[in-house]
């Protein structure tokens, strides 16, 4: 820093000024033409001690980034992080802001409603007792499944449990519990069915 210059002063952006016309022939040659020996009077000398302001060979790779530019890529690359986080919403407070809900109201067509009827056929032959097989068994057994007396499957055969299923009916109609389907459990059975 020179002497006459104010405290404080920065000659960070000035520049020197070029040499005179004057300057030139004291002893060196003009500003226009410089000798092959001397340096360009543009280069002061206190330049020559300064980092050299040319990018520098590391490994095969040139560098030729500034501090000032490093700083200003740093400061545009933390800004942006900052920028996404915002909008992802890390910095507010509160509760996230939802997505309102849409009710639409939709209506179905209307199908028509069939109802199914079971019919169950019942014996047409009596008497029905323990120890017979065959189709008018299996229409016994499968009236008692209907009405809850028997468990299935309708096998056809008039066994045990067949003869214990038909005293239960009887005795739910009021009618002697033997066992036998005669002529009064089959008209019995056959109101119980509907049929």
């Amino acid at each position: 820093m020179d002497d006459h210059e104010p405290p404080g002063y920065d000659d960070w952006f000035d520049e020197p000024e070029p040499p005179t016309l004057e300057q030139g022939r004291g002893g060196r040659q003009s500003y226009e033409s410089p000798s092959g020996t001397e340096e360009d009077v543009w280069t002061l000398p206190e330049d020559e001690t300064r980092r050299s302001r040319r990018p520098q060979r590391r490994a095969g790779v040139t560098v030729g980034l500034t501090t000032t530019q490093i700083a200003i890529i740093a400061i545009a690359g933390l800004a942006i992080f900052i920028a996404i986080l915002a909008a992802f919403g890390v910095f507010s407070s509160g509760t996230p802001a939802t997505t309102p809900t849409v009710h639409t109201q939709t209506t179905l067509p209307t199908t028509a409603t069939i109802i199914t009827t079971l019919t169950v056929t019942v014996p047409t032959k009596t008497p029905i007792q323990e120890g017979d097989t065959g189709p008018q068994v299996v229409l016994l057994q499968k009236a008692l499944i209907s009405l809850t007396y028997l468990s299935p499957p309708a096998d056809g055969n008039f066994g045990p449990s067949t003869k214990a299923a038909v005293e239960s009916f009887q005795s739910s109609q009021g009618l002697s519990p033997d066992g036998v389907v005669g002529e009064q459990t089959l008209k019995a059975l056959k109101q119980a069915v509907g049929g």
